[in-house]
């Protein structure tokens, strides 16, 4: 499991913490074995020093902008000047000290690439990491794409970029300074996006067969971009793992976030001077405000601030820019899985007579539990207390956004793919299908520190069925490959889904009747 799931909190969804009580932390070791001095690499924005790594090209910790505070980032570009690219760059500033060093200035990007002469034009997947909009960094070494570029002859980046506060604080109706504010971290990924359009070709690239994918919040920021005109033509493919974004922050709800956070820093809202000069250490220390629509922690996420987001990405329906553009959509099959810990005291000691109230805050909609319970006690009489928890806030609460978002998507008649991974974890098989369980099938980093996939040969036979369709996805715009059954395009007939386990296959509408008993009442995006 990677590192920010353990601490994700701060979206008001779940106390992540417990899982490092869990011994499920891990330290970050980048990747740097067998590393040999390379050519320096000629691009439109500088001469980039590279490293040889395992046969691979890998550029770790170029620059691809600047940002001030609470400000729209620029580009950096240093044509013709030598610069090196042999370490990540530092992590944006967050709560915990999981990655390595912190900064403000973390608008940094990472590339492995095949073959770096500008006539390769090979396919471009771009990755953007998960941990909601708070946490998070691509140097987990769950993220390395060495593997995956090897796999598909491919160009991998990935992508730091600015987060919580320092990303999505709205402080546009307090302040006409910050006009920007709320999608900061929206903007830093265009502006990277912007750059691998410059300068991918020097690296082997094709320009035009960009490919972004993201799990969990990473998924969600590329749902928010499609939604987002300034982010148009920058990517010709998306793939969103367990990360969803159908509705965006309103104004409103963004601005009382923004109160209740300089509350807890002291700062009154008519001078907001203060947190211009405040430690950083200090504004990461707000990040425990609590949220005043959800509770728990503060919600930071993008805004529906009609500047740079001026609809929200799948309501009404799917944003018309990026109807065209092939995507995948896909979750694991049992989510909470990783966010309820199996020896946490509420699943431990879940019994009939507690299973309603300890459900009802984990399913994130006005649903009365009970009659869930009770449906679910019909439909599967031979299920336990903790089998029906984490089906039902899976289904009520992971899973809506995905299928929502399908079926905005199949209404328009857009290329779309859905899948399923139903492969479960080797280390600790009590996780099963966890959310993150696909992060190293699709890296094929099955040996990194947090995959819960285990390296035997079922863990292998699961990761080249996703890696593969991932990589056809970013070659031809279409998953389907010679090594996995037809894969169909998603539509609202038959709705079908890949199943990835050990033995892939399609499936026509999956868990069906949970869908069917969750479509019941509206889905509320949470952070609305």
């Amino acid at each position: 499991m990677p590192i920010w799931l353990a601490a994700l909190m701060s979206d008001g969804e779940v106390d992540r913490r417990a899982l490092i009580a869990a011994g499920l932390a891990m330290s970050v070791i980048p990747r740097q074995a067998r590393a040999d001095p390379a050519p320096i690499i000629q691009a439109a924005d500088g001469n980039f020093g590279m490293v040889r790594e395992d046969g691979l090209l890998v550029a770790r910790g170029i620059r691809y902008g600047r940002a001030n505070r609470f400000c729209a980032p620029v580009a950096v570009s240093t044509p013709g000047i030598a610069v090196p690219a042999t370490a990540f760059g530092p992590v944006a500033p967050q709560a915990g000290n999981r990655y390595g060093p912190q900064s403000e200035d973390c608008l940094f990007l990472n590339i492995w690439t095949t073959d770096a002469r500008s006539a390769a034009r090979k396919p471009v997947m771009l990755y953007i990491h998960g941990g909601a909009y708070s946490g998070g960094s691509v140097t987990d070494p769950l993220n390395d794409g060495a593997a995956l570029a090897a796999r598909g002859d491919c160009v991998v980046v990935t992508v730091n970029h600015r987060l919580n506060a320092l990303g999505y604080l709205y402080l546009g109706r307090l302040d006409p300074r910050f006009p920007d504010s709320g999608n900061l971290g929206q903007l830093d990924l265009i502006l990277a996006l912007q750059w691998v359009k410059r300068n991918v070709a020097a690296f082997g690239g094709d320009p035009n067969r960009v490919m972004v994918f993201g799990q969990s919040g990473g998924g969600a920021k590329i749902a928010t971009m499609m939604a987002m005109p300034a982010a148009k033509d920058l990517f010709h493919r998306a793939a969103t793992m367990s990360g969803q974004q159908v509705t965006a922050s309103g104004p409103l709800n963004a601005t009382a976030r923004a109160r209740a956070y300089l509350a807890k820093l002291g700062v009154f809202e008519r001078d907001l001077s203060p947190l211009l000069a405040m430690p950083i250490e200090k504004l990461v220390e707000g990040l425990s405000a609590t949220d005043p629509i959800l509770g728990g922690g503060v919600y930071f996420g993008p805004v529906l601030d009609m500047k740079w987001l001026t609809r929200h990405p799948f309501w009404p329906d799917a944003a018309p820019q990026s109807t065209g553009i092939p995507m995948l959509l896909g979750n694991t099959h049992d989510e909470t899985r990783a966010f309820i810990s199996p020896d946490s005291d509420r699943v431990k000691t879940l019994t009939w007579d507690n299973l309603a109230e300890r459900m009802a805050p984990e399913l994130r909609i006005d649903i009365l539990p009970e009659w869930v319970i009770a449906q679910y006690r019909v439909r599967f009489p031979d299920w336990s207390p903790t089998d029906i928890f984490y089906d039902a806030t899976t289904c009520g609460r992971s899973w809506r956004g995905q299928v929502i978002e399908a079926e905005a998507r199949a209404a328009a008649g857009a290329p779309t793919w859905v899948y399923q991974v139903n492969f479960a974890a080797r280390i600790d098989p009590r996780r099963r299908a966890m959310h993150t369980i696909d992060i190293p099938l699709v890296f094929g980093t099955l040996a990194a520190e947090g995959s819960q996939t285990g390296t035997g040969p079922e863990t292998k036979t699961a990761s080249a069925a996703m890696q593969d369709s991932f990589i056809a996805l970013a070659k031809t715009g279409n998953p389907n490959h010679g090594a996995l059954p037809h894969w169909p395009r998603y539509d609202l007939h038959r709705r079908a889904t890949m199943i990835f386990d050990v033995q892939s296959h399609p499936q026509d509408n999956p868990r069906a009747w949970q869908r069917e008993l969750f479509a019941r009442v509206p889905y509320i995006q949470p952070g609305s």
